[in-house]
């Protein structure tokens, strides 16, 4: 017998996920818990970016939540739903979700249109791109229940400068939008009525440049973040060497010499 012959409806996805064009819309739907993180969040994610990545259409994600209150508040405390850890295993599922979309070879945006706190700015790091509602507030407030930041701080210290972290981390007192800008967590911060059109903006300037050369390009920048100057000059020689020989760097020079658009292939 089915929920729906008891007459209950099946409950709703943690995450949606959408293709809008060329880009692949990822929601996080639990807005009655203020989207917090929990296991099918979680999954709900990493399953968006893994279809994203197996569809050769797309050509952006865009990370984002359901209703106007919050992005997300950071991990579930509800008993059993958020901080419960199998401590048999060396992996979290958090962060083997951070792991995956920093390896994900598709460029990303998040846009924030609400609360973002704790484990919710971990989600803003690990994508490319943020863009925020002016009215949101920031904060990493995990200090004040005797926890820390800690797989959040491997992505935000190399985002924001050391001793604002520091701050951050340390006092766990929230921050606006603005001064998130200041420190360069957020590309931009726009009124609230201007959030979808601002995204847009963003979703269009990636989506009409070449497939592969975003593609190579994220591939070179992850590559890049772990070597020295001089493994990196001599990582990214042979990078652009092989960039020159894709049919989509063929038909950028060919579309400039006859002034005329390029028509990509993602090749």
């Amino acid at each position: 017998m089915t929920d729906t012959t008891l007459g209950i409806q099946p409950a709703e996805p943690a995450v949606l996920t959408e293709k809008r064009g060329h880009a692949m819309w990822v929601t996080i739907n639990r807005p009655d818990k203020r989207n917090a993180i929990n296991k099918d969040v979680v999954a709900g994610i990493r399953d968006g970016w893994r279809q994203a990545q197996a569809d050769k259409d797309v050509r952006v994600v865009v990370l984002t939540a359901a209703g106007e209150k919050a992005f997300c508040a950071g991990g579930d405390l509800q008993p059993g739903a958020g901080f419960s850890f199998d401590l048999s295993q060396p992996n979290i599922d958090y962060a083997d979700m951070l792991r995956e979309v920093q390896n994900s070879t598709l460029p990303s945006i998040a846009r924030i249109n609400g609360v973002c706190m704790a484990g919710g700015i971990g989600l803003l790091c690990m994508t490319d791109m943020a863009i925020a509602a002016d009215h949101v507030q920031f904060g990493l407030p995990e200090v004040k229940i005797g926890l820390f930041p800690m797989q959040v701080l491997s992505l935000l210290q190399a985002i924001v400068p050391r001793r604002t972290v520091r701050e951050w981390c340390l006092a766990g007192e929230p921050f606006s939008a603005a001064e998130a800008k200041e420190a360069g967590l957020l590309n931009h911060v726009v009124p609230t009525a201007d959030l979808d059109a601002k995204t847009q903006w963003l979703i269009d300037r990636l989506v009409s440049k070449s497939p592969t050369a975003l593609r190579r390009g994220k591939y070179a920048m992850r590559a890049l973040s772990s070597m020295s100057f001089d493994e990196g000059i001599a990582f990214t020689e042979s990078q652009i060497a092989l960039l020159a020989m894709t049919e989509d760097a063929k038909e950028g020079l060919a579309s400039f010499t006859e002034k005329r658009k390029p028509v990509w292939t993602g090749r």
